[in-house]
């Protein structure tokens, strides 16, 4: 089965922190996709609480490096678990289907564009701080 996310180089942003916790994103979200019916309820909210805590942490590094697009990024952050709870409430009442669209068909093509449009700007900007 072809990975929803190839893991080439357009998921690099070039700062560690991000780089892994978008590793982590992809290899779950390829565990999910390969999950059966009753493995998937939990590997979701594993992947459901590997985001809030992979956004909290970019949060964090906005905050602390007073990156100019924060409200921006954070309102995305706010938006997708949002949507990600709406699904997740239907998955833990065993709409898997729905939690399965979800993963196949919502989040690979997100996380896609957030990488390569907010999270590479974080990442200049994080890496540019520490250079001066």
């Amino acid at each position: 089965m072809t990975p929803l996310i190839e893991k080439n180089g357009f998921i690099l942003v070039g700062h560690d922190p991000i780089d892994y916790d978008h590793d982590e994103f992809v290899m779950l979200l390829s565990r999910l996709n390969t999950a059966d019916n009753n493995d998937f309820p939990a590997l979701f909210q594993e992947l459901f609480e590997h985001t809030e805590q992979h956004f909290e942490r970019e949060n964090r590094l906005m905050e602390q490096s007073a990156f100019p697009a924060q409200t921006e990024h954070k309102g995305e952050h706010l938006r997708v678990l949002g949507e990600f709870k709406q699904f997740k409430k239907r998955v833990d009442k065993g709409m898997i289907a729905f939690g399965r669209s979800f993963a196949r068909e919502r989040l690979p093509q997100w996380f896609e564009l957030h990488v390569t449009t907010m999270d590479s700007a974080l990442a200049a900007h994080l890496n540019t701080q520490s250079q001066g």
